[in-house]
């Protein structure tokens, strides 16, 4: 799969089409996140044909309109729960969009969810999925120096790996994260604050990953 041109594919849509997802498409998609909540420890679950969610004031004052699908993220409460949901929300998003699905990360926007949340986890983010009535927009990005530090002279992966980052979707376009190379050490961390940055991290973290072929020193 090749991950760069998927993501620069890739824009946030918040208006759908009333198409319905094909059933092939569906059972990729639940078989991803059932797939991904094993390697991760997380509980996603995928809904389809379920509108209530989005029928809510929150979602028209988010400009919502015809969001039938989602992806819902729960998952144990923890420090690093947030930053799971991003990045392993994110894979679920590239393949959504390699088969033709938009997507849209959702914090406070939406109503009430069908997730179920088992004691002692929690809902963190919701993402809508469908056909959009456009592809979205790209978002500007800041400058490469600015969301990178590289002692020496910067490696072609990694720069291909921040081209993926700097694509990555972030609460209001906020981008607060540094990616760091050292020339032994890999990585990443929130810079600056904001909402739902440990998500955005995630997020680009995986982005950044698919694109470079190179992971994060834990």
């Amino acid at each position: 799969m090749d991950y760069l041109s998927i993501m620069k594919q890739r824009h946030s849509v918040r208006q759908y089409k009333d198409d319905p997802i094909p059933e092939e498409i569906r059972k990729s998609l639940t078989e991803e996140v059932e797939k991904q909540n094993k390697e991760s420890g997380l509980h996603m679950q995928i809904f389809f044909d379920e509108p209530k969610c989005f029928d809510s004031l929150m979602s028209h004052y988010g400009k919502f309109s015809g969001v039938k699908n989602y992806l819902a993220i729960v998952g144990k409460k923890g420090s690093d729960l947030e930053e799971k949901a991003g990045y392993y929300g994110e894979k679920i998003v590239l393949l959504a969009q390699s088969q033709g699905i938009n997507s849209c990360w959702v914090g406070l926007t939406h109503g009430k969810s069908k997730a179920v949340i088992e004691k002692g986890e929690k809902l963190v983010i919701i993402i809508a999925l469908g056909y959009g009535k456009t592809q979205g927009a790209a978002h500007k990005s800041k400058p490469m120096e600015k969301l990178s530090s590289v002692k020496g002279d910067m490696p072609d992966w990694f720069k291909t790996g921040m081209e993926g980052a700097m694509l990555a979707p972030t609460a209001v376009n906020q981008q607060k994260f540094l990616i760091s190379y050292n020339s032994s050490k890999l990585t990443a961390k929130v810079n600056g604050t904001g909402f739902f940055s440990k998500v955005d991290l995630g997020i680009v973290k995986c982005d950044f990953e698919l694109a470079s072929g190179h992971t994060f020193d834990k």
